[in-house]
């Protein structure tokens, strides 16, 4: 069997170890425009921030480790058409400048997503302007950030505050620009707020937070000296990196003929397989079904993309395996505030039609006399009419993930507020307190229901 796959990050190569693995027999080839294959994109804001120095360490597989195991690695190779009918692509050598075509008897398309630069196409080839998505960007904004002192972030969103942190932590000044009227949309508003206030309140005077504003105007020729906003804000800054989403890769499915979902992502079912037969996706460029609300959602994490990148090997070696969805389970620190989120947020369950009740509740995660105990925000969400929980979200300097982590097993269970009113968590003064935040966030939610 020829199995071929685009791309070679997350999904793409999960998807070509485990294929290999149960069909060592197999011709199992990866090509991707990149110039290294299977490593972690979610480390580099903290490879920017120089917890470690060599960017390899992000590497998880080496283009030798994988053809030692029998696996084909073409880097550098673009892969610029998908024909069905033929069963062939064509694949554009980035090097030589050379097109060829290659037979495959199954196909994986595992693309990825890529920074959205809409609104920003005249200034992203300036020298001093930046997104983030390879190691090579990676490289070039740690370097660039060394000989600079005033940095301008255009988003609020996970990769920005994970890149403000760095920046913080390497003495820099940093403007923050975000469109909507909180940073952390992703979060519900009243979170938002207590993210917003803790950054501002930590940051020793180095950061500026700018919402419900976009760019107006950017100053300078070859690289960007200032800035003015649409409210008439204007600043200097030595370098500019642009965070304002991203989407999916679907150019060459598009073309081939493969129907999209809702979301602009390529539609999928359980299986990971596409529209046409033989072709499967998976990772950041496939869209994906929430567990909780039923519907089409595109949330690209890298932990997602490995587990369907391993569900589509298994369905194209012939055994049969379903990836249930998703629950948008995630996570970010700044500066020692761990944020956290699974499920819905309250914003999200109005929007679907869901009759909310919720709670914000702030405790000690450990017995109150230790001395590393820390102070966790807890917001939890239900349904009304069903009493099932729906999200939760979480920040402190306390071990707000963990938390996080009880409430997402419960949602995969459809777990109502009763059931996490009697679950037997862990209980030790170092751990956590003899009353969990979950526990009393439960009971005010009950308390709400029953009247």
């Amino acid at each position: 069997m020829k199995i071929v796959i685009i791309g070679g990050v997350a999904a793409g190569a999960k998807a070509a170890a485990k294929a290999k693995r149960m069909l060592p027999e197999a011709s199992v080839n990866i090509y991707t425009q990149d110039t290294h294959v299977s490593y972690s994109t979610c480390g580099l804001p903290y490879y920017i921030e120089g917890v470690f120095e060599n960017y390899e360490k992000l590497i998880v597989r080496t283009k030798s480790e994988f053809e030692k195991s029998g696996i084909n690695i073409h880097l550098q190779n673009r892969v610029t058409k998908i024909n069905p009918e033929s069963k062939k692509i064509t694949v554009l050598n980035l090097q030589t400048n050379e097109n060829y075509e290659v037979e495959y008897d199954k196909l994986v398309i595992a693309t990825g997503a890529k920074p959205v630069i809409k609104g920003f196409e005249r200034i992203i080839n300036k020298k001093n302007v930046y997104t983030l998505r390879t190691l090579e960007d990676g490289v070039l904004i740690r370097d660039k950030m060394r000989t600079v002192q005033n940095i301008t972030l255009l988003g609020g969103g996970y990769i920005n505050i994970e890149l403000l942190e760095a920046f913080v932590k390497n003495g820099k000044n940093v403007t923050l620009i975000e469109k909507s009227p909180f940073i952390m949309p992703i979060l519900d508003e009243d979170i938002s707020i207590l993210v917003q206030t803790y950054i501002m309140e930590n940051s020793n005077n180095q950061v500026k937070i700018i919402t419900e504003d976009y760019i107006s105007e950017f100053i300078g020729e070859d690289e960007i000296t200032g800035i003015i906003t649409s409210k008439g804000i204007g600043f200097d800054t030595e370098m500019v990196v642009i965070s304002v989403g991203v989407r999916p890769v679907v150019d060459i499915a598009t073309d081939a003929g493969i129907e999209l979902g809702v979301t602009g992502a390529i539609r999928v079912n359980s299986r990971m397989e596409t529209s046409i037969k033989d072709i499967y996706a998976c990772g950041d460029c496939a869209e994906k079904v929430h567990i909780i609300s039923n519907t089409p959602v595109w949330i690209p994490l890298g932990s997602t993309a490995n587990k369907e990148g391993r569900t589509a090997a298994m369905n194209l070696c012939g055994e049969h395996k379903d990836f249930e969805g998703v629950l948008g389970s995630s996570v970010t620190r700044y500066l020692g505030l761990n944020i956290s989120k699974c499920g819905l947020t309250e914003k999200e369950a109005r929007k679907l039609g869901y009759d909310t009740v919720s709670t914000v509740v702030t405790k000690k995660d450990k017995a109150g006399y230790m001395p590393e105990v820390e102070n966790i925000t807890l917001k939890l969400i239900a349904d009304m009419r069903s009493h099932r929980i729906l999200g939760a979200q979480a920040i402190g300097c306390g071990d707000a993930d963990k938390k996080i982590d009880s409430i997402s097993v419960g949602l995969a269970n459809n777990m109502e507020v009763k059931d996490l009113l009697d679950v037997d968590l862990t209980y030790a003064p170092p751990f956590s307190a003899s009353v969990d935040i979950l526990h009393s966030a439960a009971r005010i939610i009950q308390s709400k229901l029953r009247n």
